[in-house]
């Protein structure tokens, strides 16, 4: 081979190696970039599983929970909400006036989102401890039909006081010490994820009424976890299973069975600077975990002014508009990988995943670290993201967000 071929076939395959490493030192780039965008605060690695939502930072990540009991979402409302979010779950009595049933609702809705956005993962609403009567699953648990199914009614817990059904403005309760009615419930939920093409289910009321049976509550509290653990055992590996405030020390039987978790604020004690520095303790517990956590706030419970019925909802989107900032922050100082932001004045349609608020799409980035408390007997604490500086005083209930 003479000097000039010799050279031509060294630069082949020079460029050949060089092209080649280039792609696996691409590739490599990538994969540790994502693995950085998902570093829980004390340094170590977040581990989804491959059933899970995607997650990003680019964006505060969101999670929407709606539904309308009148009627179904309209097309635009299914784009806007599609494009907040890659995660939602649709709300107990969704549809129930058009279409009769509420997992008649779920199933509309989710092929309706499915078709726009495939990869978005949908949710199936059911209750643990109160009997809401709007699926056909369990339509006959109201105060005209409960008589006719003593089957169905054994399900229910007894006020020893009175000897009737223990009820909330009609509403039963469940007997999770019930071992039939455990089994029950555990087919039901699965029928319902099934037959709605859902990715999952949203279970609330982590309780069991346990208050009601002071002389049982480790027996009530047992028998929520083992309920639970059934659901997820029978749901299989791909199934997504969020549980309402089962991170608290009263679900601590049902957190290991979960794979997401909710931190519902609903009213001033949740709001308290004690709750949130042990909410954003948890939502580190629940990062270690491999879990997903919801940081749920509700506007609603802050607001004091009176106000009539027809201008609530006017009332209560200004204020959300106005307090986002100091709630935003709140989620952010405490914040994980796959950590959600759930905002608005409610449940339903009309009361948030609707409106548009800018700061949410504002670019985010990773966080830089862990949160800084100013001094240990202050409640300043600041977080730095790579597009954001997080500054929050939990006791004046005031934030600043410094975009950049």
């Amino acid at each position: 081979m003479n000097k000039f071929k010799y050279n031509v076939v060294f630069m082949f395959f020079a460029m050949l190696f060089w092209t080649f490493s280039l792609g696996t030192f691409a590739q490599d780039s990538i994969d540790t970039s994502k693995e950085k965008n998902l570093i829980i605060s004390d340094g170590s690695q977040f581990k989804p599983k491959n059933y899970y939502p995607r997650f990003s930072w680019n964006v505060t990540p969101v999670y929407c929970m709606f539904g309308d009991t009148k009627r179904l979402l309209k097309t635009e409302e299914v784009k806007c909400i599609a494009e907040k979010t890659d995660f939602i779950c649709i709300e107990k009595s969704h549809g129930l006036r058009v279409l009769g049933a509420s997992e008649l609702g779920a199933k509309h809705e989710a092929a309706a989102f499915k078709k726009i956005k495939p990869e978005i993962k949908v949710l199936f609403y059911f209750n643990s401890a109160y009997a809401w009567p709007f699926t056909t699953y369990n339509k006959n648990f109201t105060a005209k039909r409960i008589e006719k199914h003593p089957e169905l009614k054994k399900f229910l817990i007894i006020d020893p006081q009175t000897g009737k059904l223990a009820n909330r403005r009609h509403v039963f309760f469940f007997d999770v010490l019930n071992p039939e009615f455990r089994k029950w419930w555990v087919e039901t939920v699965l029928k319902g994820v099934k037959e709605t093409g859902c990715d999952g289910a949203f279970i609330d009321q982590m309780h069991g009424f346990s208050w009601l049976r002071k002389d049982n509550i480790l027996e009530v509290r047992k028998a929520m976890g083992e309920m639970m653990a059934s659901l997820k055992n029978k749901l299989g590996p791909n199934k997504i299973l969020l549980g309402n405030n089962a991170a608290q020390e009263n679900a601590k039987y049902v957190f290991p069975s979960v794979d997401a978790i909710m931190f519902e604020h609903y009213n001033s004690k949740t709001f308290s600077k004690e709750n949130l520095l042990k909410d954003w303790n948890n939502m580190l517990r629940i990062a270690k975990s491999g879990k997903i956590s919801v940081f749920r706030i509700g506007v609603e419970a802050e607001d004091t002014l009176n106000y009539s019925k027809s201008d609530r909802s006017e009332r209560l989107e200004k204020l959300s508009k106005e307090r986002l900032e100091y709630f935003l922050a709140c989620y952010l100082i405490g914040a994980q990988p796959y950590s959600y932001f759930q905002y608005g004045w409610g449940w339903g349609l009309s009361t948030g995943p609707l409106v548009n608020y800018p700061e949410l799409l504002k670019p985010l980035g990773s966080p830089m670290g862990s949160y800084v408390r100013k001094s240990p007997d202050k409640w300043v604490f600041t977080r730095e993201f790579e597009h954001a500086s997080v500054w929050l005083d939990t006791e004046k209930g005031e934030a600043k967000i410094s975009w950049r």
